[in-house]
């Protein structure tokens, strides 16, 4: 039987996945791939792959399975250290512009990082709370 486009795509994906978990080199790899965009039967595919084991291509790739780690930083604690981080670089902006400008006069950055700095310290201790979204999966 004659093999479409999208038996093609499921046997590269295959030996994509052979290859992340490391039953292919990259040598092997490349060269079957190659022979898969080349192939008219799926007869021709299966050959291909008649030495590897079957494998669900509905679970997530090797690759893309994080290892198991014990507390990672939720996406809000993420956030929350980017807004800081960008305070303090607009506030230190400021302050060299304004020490360059007239060094001694009236400091203007405090309207900046007066108000900024306020708002994230109120989000910063009431804004987030540390109980995960979602379900949990175990891995």
């Amino acid at each position: 039987m004659r093999a479409s486009d999208g038996d093609r795509d499921r046997f590269a994906a295959a030996l994509r996945e052979h290859c992340a978990q490391g039953r292919l080199t990259m040598d092997e790899f490349n060269d079957r791939l190659e022979l898969v965009y080349q192939g008219k039967t799926l007869g021709d595919l299966r050959k291909l792959t008649a030495d590897l084991p079957d494998i669900d291509l509905n679970a997530p790739p090797a690759a893309a399975r994080p290892p198991a780690k014990a507390a990672e930083p939720s996406n809000a604690h993420k956030g929350l250290k980017a807004a800081w981080g960008s305070y303090f670089s607009v506030v230190a902006v400021c302050t060299v512009i304004w020490a360059m400008s007239d060094f001694g006069g009236y400091f203007w950055p405090m309207w900046v990082a007066g108000p900024w700095g306020a708002i994230l310290l109120v989000g910063s201790f009431f804004g987030t709370d540390h109980k995960p979204h979602g379900k949990q999966i175990e891995p």
